[in-house]
């Protein structure tokens, strides 16, 4: 599984509503993300806008082009789409990061134990 970090941006007048929004996503919307192979996946929202999200997939382009091909997706995106400060679908709008560090892999890598040793 492979990890994704994004980042786009909310207009700052609108931070309570989509945060409300994602407080009560559609199952459907939920069922459809589980069934396109996006595992652990969060967001996360600065007082400013900045929204970092985080997810874990075994193939970014397959998960992506899986919920382009869902009935629910169209619409949760059209319905979030006023929330952003560029306009446009927020699935295409938001730019990936590249991860730098991560202390599990590390850890495995330096033949480490992942987990605390009392």
């Amino acid at each position: 599984m492979v990890r994704y970090c994004f980042i786009n941006r909310v207009r700052p007048d609108a931070l309570e509503e989509y945060t409300e929004a994602h407080a009560a996503v559609w199952p459907q919307m939920l069922e459809a993300l589980r069934d396109s192979g996006w595992r652990n996946y969060s967001l996360y929202l600065s007082q400013d806008g900045l929204l970092v999200g985080h997810f874990e997939a075994d193939d970014y382009a397959a998960a992506q082009e899986a919920m382009t091909r869902t009935e629910v997706n169209p619409r949760w995106q059209a319905s979030m789409e006023r929330f952003f400060v560029d306009p446009g679908n927020p699935d295409e709008g938001f730019e990936l990061l590249p991860e730098i560090f991560n202390l599990e892999d590390q850890l495995r890598a330096a033949g480490l134990p992942t987990e605390p040793q009392h």
